[in-house]
């Protein structure tokens, strides 16, 4: 019987990673490098949900597979850029269709299923369900309406945030610069232009002590602290300054109540894996952001030591709790 895990050649060290802590446990793992299809890996499927994978990892009969890591896609990335992008457009779509349709139709356990992935990605849902759970969440707006821009931040005293919903990135000189949490000043909420071609994400602007990273595997809490107010360009956002930072992260313990609340969120999203953001206030309130499906952790292992690896192993195995469905949140 084998996991099978899905990603692609440029991910980083958590595939290997993973697959080590599996493979001490006594399972096969075979990797699928999703942007090796349909250029360099067969793939074959038939009508009953049987078939095989062809690859570098050798061959996998899909009949094995007893659990899948859904990790990342890259499928069709290495068919020709130059082709026709009336053709292009079409073979990456079919190849695409026929990865997915392959998970789909394995009827094993997924950590997670591509459709529960897409479903928690939604912010909006997010956020209601988290203040239903009786989280601590920001006063939020999402529109591309500049004077209810206007109009929130006139209620927001203590000033205001933009975001974007998705990660986001522009590439000037072959420079990566990402778009990160940003306070909004009076003169940018007096020049909105170009918020009618793109809706932005703005919250209250929440005083920080510290910031918090929560990792839920299964049933499994693990979360870690990083003074963010410690270098003055990552007060905002910790991430303007994560390499200066990486090795200050901090075990942290949170309070049972929100430990609970976390869970409930879990089941409510149906996630067996998510990436919490957390602020923690001077007061010592614990302000909840967004949770991640798919966020990394790598660096996490390493400061300060968090065995989500292990964890992931242990509900890919079926050592741990797994999540099947959703849960509906109980009606007030």
């Amino acid at each position: 019987m084998t996991i099978l895990i899905v990603t692609h050649s440029k991910d980083n060290e958590a595939p290997t990673s993973v697959a080590r802590a599996l493979e001490s446990r006594g399972e096969r793992v075979y990797r699928f490098d999703t942007d090796l299809f349909p250029t360099d890996l067969q793939l074959s499927l038939d009508e009953a949900g049987g078939g095989r994978l062809s690859g570098p990892s050798g061959v996998l009969e899909l009949s094995e597979v007893t659990a899948v890591w859904y990790r990342r896609n890259a499928t069709g990335a290495r068919i020709p850029e130059d082709m026709d992008p009336q053709l292009r457009q079409p073979s990456v779509e079919e190849s695409r269709r026929v990865v997915f349709g392959m998970m789909a139709a394995l009827g094993v356990f997924q950590l997670d299923a591509l459709e529960v992935v897409r479903r928690s990605e939604h912010k909006p849902l997010q956020l209601k369900l988290a203040r239903d759970l009786g989280m601590d969440v920001p006063r939020t707006l999402m529109t591309n309406d500049a004077e209810a821009v206007r109009a929130f931040a006139a209620a927001c005293p203590g000033g205001v945030v933009t975001k974007m919903m998705a990660s986001f990135a522009v590439y000037e000189k072959g420079q990566e610069q990402v778009v990160f949490t940003t306070p909004l000043t009076a003169k940018q909420l007096e020049d909105l232009d170009g918020l009618e071609l793109c809706p932005m994400t703005f919250q209250e602007r929440v005083v920080k002590a510290r910031e918090l990273r929560v990792t839920v595997v299964g049933d499994r809490v693990m979360a870690a602290s990083i003074d963010s107010q410690a270098l003055p360009r990552a007060r905002e956002d910790w991430r303007r300054e994560g390499v200066a930072l990486i090795g200050e992260w901090k075990h942290y313990t949170l309070p049972e109540p929100l430990h609970a609340q976390v869970l409930k969120l879990m089941d409510a999203l149906g996630l067996n894996y998510g990436a919490f953001d957390f602020i923690v206030t001077p007061e010592g309130r614990h302000v909840f952001l967004e949770v991640n499906p798919s966020g990394e952790f790598m660096w996490l292992m390493k400061y300060p030591g968090l065995p989500i690896n292990e964890a992931l192993a242990d509900v890919l195995s079926g050592r741990a709790a797994r999540r099947l469905a959703p849960k509906p949140l109980p009606r007030p």
